[in-house]
């Protein structure tokens, strides 16, 4: 999964895709790179972000998505929103996903939105909102908290009508978490292979990464966010959400080879 941030103050790449053609062309050459996924979004949800509002948000990605489709991308395409309506502006410009790191708390009208599309959902845990969820977040288990919290919105989300086979799950790395929550989640990822869903995992150029490794600038992170993605794919994460498409498809494809497994 490709990341194709619309924002002009996303962690790592805010701002340097001006305009739709921008956009449109990065994208393009995320699924030249070997993206199977694109994941589209118009507000940062970093530590300390503020909400944008819906129209804003909308008019960041609705015409990417457009612009894309009618380029001739056929790769799917997710909105990362917490929105319901800019879900559904997203979805009707052509996208086929709906990626809300909330996992449908945010607005409640998200899960009616995704019920009627009958498209996936990525359902993320997250604790706080972006402005507060790092003020000294606590667990007395990370993982089985997270577990029971993911657990909760799987039940909601069928409840309102979506498909269990629709649904993705995401523990969240770096949302109202620690480094230390991070890595614990990190070393015990195959416990969420317990819900029998796919797992998605979004650590790429993390600020808890560049804390390990020493490096600043979140976009001269490859060498951690790689080492994290091929560590999430041994212990069963099937989607990755990464900035460095081209790199980790080289990477997967050497460890798969090692692994006897097929890319």
């Amino acid at each position: 999964m490709g990341i194709l941030n619309v924002t002009p103050d996303s962690f790592s790449d805010g701002g340097r895709l001006d305009g739709v053609a921008a956009a449109m062309a990065r994208g393009q050459a995320m699924v030249a790179e070997g993206a199977d996924i694109l994941d589209i979004g118009g507000e940062s949800t970093r530590p300390g972000a503020v909400l944008v509002p819906v129209d804003e948000e909308i008019s960041r990605t609705a015409p990417v998505i457009r612009a894309l489709r009618a380029a001739g991308v056929t790769a799917p395409i997710s909105i990362d929103t917490r929105k319901a309506a800019v879900a559904r502006a997203a979805l009707e410009a052509g996208a086929d996903m709906v990626n809300d790191v909330t996992a449908l708390r945010f607005d409640a009208d998200m899960a009616a939105v995704v019920a009627e599309a009958g498209c996936p959902v990525c359902l993320m845990h997250s604790k706080g909102d972006p402005e507060t969820m790092q003020n000294a977040p606590a667990y007395a288990d990370v993982t089985t908290e997270v577990l029971a919290h993911l657990r909760a919105a799987i039940a909601r989300a069928e409840a309102a009508g979506i498909a269990r086979d629709r649904i993705v799950v995401d523990p969240g790395i770096g949302f109202g978490k620690t480094q230390e929550h991070n890595l614990a989640l990190l070393r015990e990822l195959a416990r969420f292979g317990d819900l029998g869903l796919p797992i998605l995992l979004g650590a790429s150029r993390k600020r808890f990464i560049g804390t390990i490794t020493g490096v600043e600038v979140a976009a001269d992170r490859l060498a951690g966010s790689l080492a994290v993605a091929l560590h999430g794919a041994r212990l069963g994460a099937r989607i990755l959400r990464v900035h460095d498409v081209r790199e980790t498809k080289e990477a997967l494809a050497m460890w798969c080879a090692i692994e006897g497994e097929t890319a």
